[in-house]
């Protein structure tokens, strides 16, 4: 049961917007492993971030609560309802990395978090630091912020395992009423059998809320990213779906290529081109799309091209730490599920837990550290964020940097996970 004290102030969302006091309360799970260490160093740096920004005027009010392998040990649960009960009436929550549970129960605990409260965004911006190894040439150029699906398609998959009675039984199914559609199927014995769902509604919203960003944020091009030309019905109606709604709710504000297609007799990348560039130079927002194997190799041969990748969940997931890995690597990239609908947001580390180095001061604590900043712009507190993302810059530019970015820096100088909080905090204001 969650307990309100006179002093406590909540976050809100009313009429579609935040209503952020100026000492909230925000829940927290600190998370397994390295958990503690990141979120050790990151409430150091976004309480330091905030006082000095607001001297005193504004504050968060920390709030723990369970998920993972200690609400296990201590409820014999991994998600306790009263967590996912603070969420809903905190509104704003941020967690470290979860194990996901062996064998039987919940699939994984972030799954179950994002679909349990719809959190229907998983939102990625990727950009890089200057000083961090990157594995391309101009890492420079990635600036790219990803608009991921997160519950449908593989995350609410159906499967049935090989040799089950359910598998049997659908394939019978399929035979007796889909002959033509069973004879894709080239073994129909011993096979493992998925259902994947894409609804019409889910991908509205999806593509309604990564235009709102948009505009909000002043992005000129929105591509979605699809594998229609091979599953027609999923894929393929994700991107006509999406833009339909573009369409017929921001027929104003945007241009799609599937407009100019109909209207121009004109083809090829040289005309779509230019048409990008005269629907920018109009204020508008260019809305294309591409499939996802050709996304692939067009983030990595020209990422100056994207802004804003709008995708289905396992498309998401694929590009989401390919993109990262461009950039030096899932360590520091930052991620939040959003319910652009409610408002609820969880911010989190996008990492996993490390085990292997839990305990000994070594993990880097910048993709936690980079959600919380990504916290504070959502509440709109922009001045906090901003000295995060100088403290950040010139750290890395110091060359200060944890195990994991110092062994592929020459003369960098190797420090541990608070030492580093440490580090960022007095560059803030240096």
């Amino acid at each position: 049961m969650i307990k309100n004290t006179f002093q406590e102030q909540i976050i809100t969302f009313f009429q579609g917007k935040l209503v952020v006091p100026d000492f909230p309360t925000i829940p927290f799970i600190p998370g397994d492993g390295i958990g503690n260490e990141v979120w050790n160093a990151t409430e150091q740096v976004v309480n330091f971030a905030v006082n000095a920004s607001y001297k005193g005027k504004k504050s968060i009010r920390w709030k723990k609560v369970l998920a993972g392998e200690k609400a296990f040990q201590e409820t014999g649960t991994w998600l306790p309802d009263e967590t996912l009960a603070d969420f809903r009436h905190y509104v704003i929550g941020i967690k470290g990395p979860l194990t996901t549970p062996v064998g039987g129960g919940i699939r994984s605990l972030n799954v179950a978090l994002r679909k349990d409260l719809d959190l229907y965004v998983c939102l990625r911006p990727v950009r890089w630091f200057k000083g961090i190894p990157a594995p391309v040439h101009h890492p420079e150029n990635v600036n790219i912020t990803i608009f991921r699906e997160n519950t449908e398609d593989v995350y609410s998959g159906v499967e049935f395992a090989a040799g089950s009675t359910e598998s049997r039984l659908l394939i019978e199914l399929l035979g007796q009423h889909f002959p033509k559609e069973i004879q894709k199927i080239r073994f129909t014995e011993d096979v493992g059998l998925a259902i994947k769902p894409i609804s019409k509604p889910g991908s509205e919203r999806l593509v309604q809320s990564a235009i709102e960003y948009a505009i909000q944020e002043n992005i000129k091009v929105i591509t979605l990213v699809h594998k229609g030309n091979i599953m027609k019905f999923t894929e393929g109606a994700f991107l006509q779906w999406g833009y339909d709604i573009a369409e017929q709710k921001y027929g104003s504000k945007v241009y799609t290529s599937r407009q100019w297609q109909k209207t121009q007799k004109s083809s090829g990348e040289e005309f779509a081109n230019k048409e990008k560039e005269k629907a920018i130079k109009s204020g508008k927002i260019w809305i294309n799309d591409i499939i996802t194997d050709a996304a692939f190799q067009q983030v990595l041969l020209y990422p100056q091209e994207f802004e804003l990748l709008v995708t289905t969940n396992l498309n998401g997931d694929y590009l989401s730490d390919a993109l990262a890995a461009q950039v030096g690597g899932i360590g520091i990239a930052p991620g939040a599920n959003i319910n652009y609908q409610t408002g609820i947001a969880i911010f989190e580390a996008t990492h996993g837990t490390a085990p292997s180095i839990a305990g000994k001061n070594m993990a880097n604590p910048s993709s936690l550290i980079l959600s919380a900043e990504m916290m504070l712009r959502y509440i709109g507190w922009e001045g906090a964020a901003n000295l995060i993302i100088h403290g950040l810059e010139r750290s890395i530019a110091e060359k200060k940097l944890t195990p994991d970015l110092s062994q592929f820096v020459e003369q960098s100088i190797r420090v541990g996970t608070s030492e580093f909080a440490d580090i960022v905090c007095k560059n803030m204001i240096d």
